[in-house]
């Protein structure tokens, strides 16, 4: 896999089909898949940033540019609202967008680039009360402009290769802009796209249903008549829907246990999709409570865990593999094993890490110490992480509590600064490890920073490895950051990264895994052989 997109993008003018020459997809059906979720905290994929999210209302919507369906490892991008892929120009601070004529929102309105420069508006620069939790990935754009209704440009403050692989995040939906101009917040308890299928239904914590839309711009697709996305928070609940042909897939992933019994049950009617997950485990400690506020407490917080052993453990019962920092493990920007083990947290020696971590904790006058841990009510492994980490704490005297709770209260309670420590995992649609990054920056800057804080120090050095363009600085660069991010400040410690297995009912077509369960969900190319 070619685990960096932001070198050497390959520019594709139009997105294809999926199905092989061998294959003729056939037309018609309902694809019921399971949502391993209670409900989406919002219907709003500019607000949210949880598949939750993505695999309810996915289906509904456009969006500029996107992963390409047919092989989303790559570093591929293609056009969905545009015509084709623009070389930038202005030396490489003007990006021209051109947009495809004739498409149509689901209400009949016409959708032009006045729709997408203002979608792209709110994800940039959005208004006063308007959550935007990917903000700080667009701190390299100037301006967004709609000079005719078929155009859309972007202009930068400064070249980077970070940009596409950003203007690519499978939540950036592209709205209605008259329903925006009225109300910011309309999207968040409604529907209203231009994707392949039309909104059909919405039961709070059942399901949420679509059916194909007779007026999507590629004329071929979706080849499905319907889709029913069932929630269920419960793994069991899942997998004896997949077991007993309920339900078709879950695309986001099941742990190893689950898997065998799925394939035991069905044999060789059964396909498991696999790739390594660009998700990460890690914990947040609240800065503005005390004693989080002390560097030498979360500190550590990160020296208690023994990451090795625990990832080794873990990925025999949870969908958990890899130890690893912020940037994904695949990633040439990723650190080393020898890079890794001089970073606090990641020492080869728990014992000698477990010292220091008391150490520490008797200095800031915090030996034994209880507190709360908020997580998140899903299984997988947010569940399980939580207990590893309680247990891990337990081993230098810390006194642990745990608050599980759904995904709508667990994004409040993280928005809000209700927390001591929070279980959190950070994904992204896209691989892009510079923009990646950000959630570590500043509050100030990142709406994606529950921890609180600022640092100064952390966005000199973002700002070094924003503008360079050489993979080799970059990597030291990235190193630098992380060393200063999760050793000396430890501000989000990170843990393992995910795995992701996904068994599914071989007369499912036209799907491909990726290292994101959040891109490639529009569920267009689907088709099913029964």
């Amino acid at each position: 896999m070619k685990s960096l997109p932001v070198i050497g993008l390959t520019i594709l003018l139009s997105l294809g089909l999926p199905a092989s020459a061998a294959e003729t997809p056939r037309r018609g059906g309902t694809l019921t898949y399971m949502i391993p979720a209670d409900a989406p905290p919002s219907f709003d994929g500019h607000r949210e940033s949880t598949y939750a999210t993505i695999h309810t209302v996915a289906p509904f919507y456009s969006t500029l540019i996107r992963v390409d369906p047919e092989n989303p490892s790559s570093d591929k991008f293609v056009c969905d609202l545009c015509t084709e892929m623009p070389e930038p120009t202005d030396h490489g601070l003007t990006y021209t967008f051109k947009i495809r004529e004739g498409v149509k929102f689901h209400d009949g309105a016409p959708l032009t680039a006045a729709d997408i420069a203002s979608s792209w508006k709110q994800i940039v620069f959005p208004p006063d009360g308007v959550i935007s939790p990917r903000q700080g990935y667009f701190l390299i754009v100037d301006k967004i402009e709609a000079p005719d209704p078929a155009t859309v440009v972007f202009r930068l403050k400064f070249p980077t290769t970070a940009f596409l692989p950003a203007l690519a995040d499978p939540f950036a939906f592209i709205y209605e802009k008259t329903l925006l101009d009225k109300d910011p917040h309309w999207f968040e308890k409604n529907v209203m796209g231009s994707g392949p299928f039309k909104f059909a239904g919405y039961e709070t914590g059942q399901s949420i249903k679509g059916v194909r839309n007779p007026d999507y711009f590629r004329k071929d697709l979706p080849y499905l008549d319907s889709f029913v996305g069932i929630y269920a928070d419960k793994q069991a609940t899942r997998v004896d829907a997949i077991r007993g042909d309920r339900a078709a897939i879950e695309f986001r992933g099941m742990p190893p246990a689950a898997v065998d019994e799925i394939k035991k049950a069905l044999g060789d009617k059964v396909t498991v999709g696999t790739s390594d997950w660009n998700v990460g485990s890690s914990f947040t400690p609240n800065h503005k409570k005390k004693p989080f506020d002390d560097a030498r407490v979360r500190r550590a917080l990160s020296l208690a865990i023994d990451r090795w052993h625990g990832a080794e453990a873990l990925s025999k019962i949870a969908i958990v593999k890899t130890v690893g920092t912020f940037v994904f493990p695949d990633s040439p920007l990723a650190p080393t094993k020898e890079e890794l083990q001089q970073i606090a947290g990641y020492w080869a020696d728990i014992d000698k890490s477990r010292a220091e971590a008391r150490r520490l904790l008797k200095e800031a006058g915090a030996e034994g110490i209880g507190f709360e841990l908020l997580n998140r009510n899903v299984d997988q492994p947010y569940k399980y992480v939580g207990a590893w980490l309680i247990d891990e704490w337990s081993k230098i005297g810390l006194h642990v509590t745990q608050r599980t709770v759904p995904s709508g209260p667990w994004y409040e309670a993280l928005r809000s600064g209700n927390f001591d420590v929070a279980v959190e995992a950070p994904g992204h649609g896209i691989v892009n490890p510079p923009l990646d990054i950000q959630k570590e920056l500043s509050a100030s800057v990142s709406a994606e920073n529950y921890g609180g804080y600022e640092d100064p120090a952390a966005a000199q050095l973002y700002e070094k490895l924003l503008r360079e363009t050489d993979l080799a600085k970059q990597h030291a660069l990235i190193y630098e950051f992380e060393k200063h991010n999760l050793d000396a400040e430890a501000h989000q410690p990170y843990l393992v990264w995910w795995y992701r297995m996904v068994p599914y009912h071989s007369y499912v077509k036209g799907w491909e895994i990726g290292p994101s369960h959040l891109a490639n969900q529009d569920l267009a190319t689907i088709w099913l052989d029964k």
